[in-house]
């Protein structure tokens, strides 16, 4: 299920399950969100659900909405994306047993070129621990980012036909094969255990 992650200066106050086909923000009591600061008008914005697509819309705020820094009016918002409503930042996520599995870069056709993509050709990382346990995630994107924001993030990055692990950043290193990562990439093959953040995934290889 998705869910709004409210934080101010870095720390998280609040964190919000997108469980209403529509939810709102602003400075009125009777909003879903209430963020009390002036900055933000009486009805801000409004979050909707649109299948598995979430939208964010600003409500004709004085301030404005914005998504990763750029001003909007309606917009599509994909895992990861942080909306801005005065001095608050509202980061969209996917919340899966603590960790999130999520696309971070398009991935192009010169990329599939590169790599030889092919549908039956798919690499995936399946995750064999935790309230998630059982999922497979599709490595079909230049970049996959794994983890918790604030904690520990890993990147698996498609490399023409390899996949290579780092660490992007957190105080805790993913674990690959019982040997933590650090910034340096480190090719992966079939098979290859990766634990973060007491997550335990595998990486699984087509042919």
């Amino acid at each position: 299920m998705p869910k709004m992650v409210l934080s101010i200066d870095g720390v998280v106050i609040k964190e919000v399950p997108l469980t209403k086909e529509r939810t709102t923000l602003g400075r009125r009591p009777f909003n879903d969100v209430m963020i009390d600061n002036l900055a933000v008008s009486g009805e801000h914005a409004a979050v909707s659900l649109n299948g598995e697509q979430v939208f964010v819309e600003d409500l004709n705020s004085t301030n404005g909405t914005y998504v990763n820094g750029r001003a909007v009016k309606r917009q599509m918002l994909s895992d990861g994306d942080v909306i801005e409503v005065g001095k608050y930042k509202i980061r969209l996520v996917n919340g899966l047993g603590g960790v999130e599995y999520g696309s971070t870069q398009p991935y192009s056709a010169t990329d599939r070129a590169l790599a030889g993509h092919t549908p039956k050709s798919q690499a995936m990382l399946r995750v064999l621990s935790g309230s998630a346990a059982g999922r497979e995630v599709p490595l079909t994107k230049a970049v996959t980012t794994v983890g918790k924001p604030g904690v520990a993030i890993a990147s698996i990055t498609r490399r023409n036909n390899s996949f290579m692990v780092s660490h992007v950043e957190g105080n805790s290193a993913p674990i690959l094969n019982g040997t933590p990562v650090g910034k340096d990439a480190i090719k992966l093959k079939s098979g290859d255990l990766i634990e973060l953040s007491g997550i335990q995934m595998q990486i699984v290889m087509g042919s």
